[in-house]
């Protein structure tokens, strides 16, 4: 298969909007949302103590709260306090044009899966499950199997591309200094959509677009506006 040319590939926030609000905040993904040019959010989730889906990156909440304490040892509740937001939070208020690319940093069960389709419907509208997690995208395929799925990687070697296959992932995102054209190639002769992270220089952004990638997750410079 060849690349698909398009227009424009969608620019994801990565984290939201973390040059005014704190990354993955639920202030930081409205105001990402507020720029023009910027089509959607990357965010992560995890499970809190009581097993509900929050959105954080680190284990920890002590880079981005100040706090010294495990995402898994506080409940959600506990975690609103220092302003991690739950995912039911987040796909409430994030308007529904947005596209999401809703990275799991572990498999969280069917919990995830119920909370997306409450706020995305049962078919997942605008959005697509990822993780560098095999077994989160497993249990994922296993109770939505429509549902798209990219695999993350920092490479794009033909191993990878053999996971995402059989996987059934529609796509693969990749580190963006990992991206050549034979990488390329060998994702779009397997039928996978390739996606970039994380782009910081928008000369960078203009290169990958142009190379046929379908999403760039994107901070800094390379942000939209």
């Amino acid at each position: 298969m060849t690349a698909v040319a398009r227009p424009r590939a969608l620019r994801l926030a990565h984290r939201g909007d973390h040059r005014v609000h704190p990354e993955n905040s639920l202030a930081g993904l409205l105001a990402a949302m507020e720029v023009p040019g910027c089509d959607g959010l990357e965010f992560d989730v995890q499970a809190s103590l009581d097993g509900i889906p929050v959105v954080l990156h680190d284990a920890s909440l002590e880079r981005v709260q100040g706090v010294a304490a495990l995402v898994t040892e506080l409940t959600a509740a506990q975690l609103a306090v220092h302003g991690v937001p739950t995912l039911a939070a987040v796909l409430e208020r994030v308007p529904r044009r947005a596209f999401l690319d809703v990275e799991l940093k572990a498999d969280l069960g069917r919990s995830v899966v119920e909370v997306l389709a409450a706020g995305r419907g049962a078919d997942l509208q605008r959005a697509v499950v990822s993780s560098f997690e095999v077994a989160a995208l497993e249990r994922i395929r296993g109770l939505a199997p429509a549902w798209p799925c990219w695999l993350n990687t920092d490479r794009l070697k033909s191993g990878d591309v053999r996971i995402a296959r059989e996987l059934g992932c529609v796509g693969i995102s990749v580190e963006w200094h990992a991206l050549d054209p034979a990488g390329l190639a060998r994702a779009w002769t397997a039928d996978l959509e390739v996606a970039a992270w994380t782009v910081r220089d928008p000369r960078v952004a203009r290169r990958l677009e142009a190379s046929g990638v379908v999403a760039l997750c994107v901070e800094g410079r390379a942000f939209p506006g």
